[in-house]
């Protein structure tokens, strides 16, 4: 694809949801992954478009992400939660994993909070807990920005120094605690998927110094980050990665924890959401 292809159906897909909601002008983002679907906070005048409908947009294939957005006001604040994500290893482009985030910069996001599901590579991290992202290590063999530059989007060459907002992890983490939800910072380690790791694998990711590993976050960290939102990454722990005590990798059994995790995660967006 084109570049000059590429910001069209980016503009195409902004145009066609300012058509279905004409006053978004959504200044938090959040993305929703695996089985994650009971966490979207409880906002007021939503408008709901299913991914199908939006121009360019490309489709969830993964059993777990509804492919929706969400669009309205919780505590004053405009919101635009999607509902389900798009993975490398779905055969998505990276430029068409980054297309929605592009999107909802163009109607006016400032911040984004990405979530995921991830393997634990350390022992005290324990299935159904959260990890607030600290940095990562991108081992997806790709970047986003590749060969799809244009000066709208921001530097070539972006800063990920602060990747992952200290100020909005801080205040994560002292909403989890205030709330009695278990919670630990981590560097996330982002492989392309979609078989889980190997113990050799895991054990080369905790040399690197990752704490949990995932298939997801990272591209979509970077574009925004390129975009100059502010960003950061709650994660939550779904398993123990490969050759650790207590590894049980089922996909299914990710969407049943989710689906417990929703709830807590739920508290912690509404919370979050105020202070920010």
């Amino acid at each position: 694809m084109e570049i000059k292809t590429y910001v069209g159906s980016i503009r195409r897909a902004a145009e066609y949801v300012r058509s279905r909601a004409p006053q978004a002008r959504p200044k938090v983002g959040i993305i929703l992954g695996s089985g994650l679907s009971k966490a979207v906070p409880p906002m007021a005048a939503t408008e709901i478009i299913p991914y199908a409908e939006i121009p360019g947009f490309p489709r969830t294939t993964v059993a777990g992400h509804e492919g929706k957005m969400i669009l309205g006001h919780y505590n004053r604040t405009e919101v635009a939660v999607m509902q389900g994500r798009f993975h490398y290893y779905e055969g998505h482009s990276m430029e068409s994993i980054a297309l929605p985030v592009r999107m909802l910069e163009y109607l006016g996001l400032k911040t984004l909070i990405v979530t995921a599901a991830v393997g634990s590579m350390k022992p005290n991290i324990k299935p159904g807990e959260f990890v607030a992202v600290t940095d990562h290590i991108n081992l997806m063999g790709r970047n986003p920005l590749r060969a799809f530059h244009e000066e709208e989007f921001g530097e070539m060459f972006p800063d990920l120094t602060n990747a992952y907002d200290s100020d909005i992890r801080k205040t994560i983490v002292g909403i989890c605690r205030k709330r009695k939800i278990a919670v630990h910072e981590g560097v996330y380690v982002a492989v392309g998927g979609p078989s889980y790791e190997t113990p050799a694998e895991i054990r080369a990711f905790r040399t690197l110094g990752g704490d949990v590993v995932g298939m997801s976050v990272v591209p979509e960290v970077i574009v925004a980050r390129q975009m100059g939102l502010r960003t950061m990454a709650l994660t939550w722990t779904s398993n123990m990665a490969s050759g650790m005590k207590g590894a049980e990798l089922s996909h299914p059994d990710v969407l049943a924890l989710g689906d417990r995790v929703s709830g807590n995660l739920r508290i912690v967006l509404q919370d979050l959401i105020k202070a920010l």
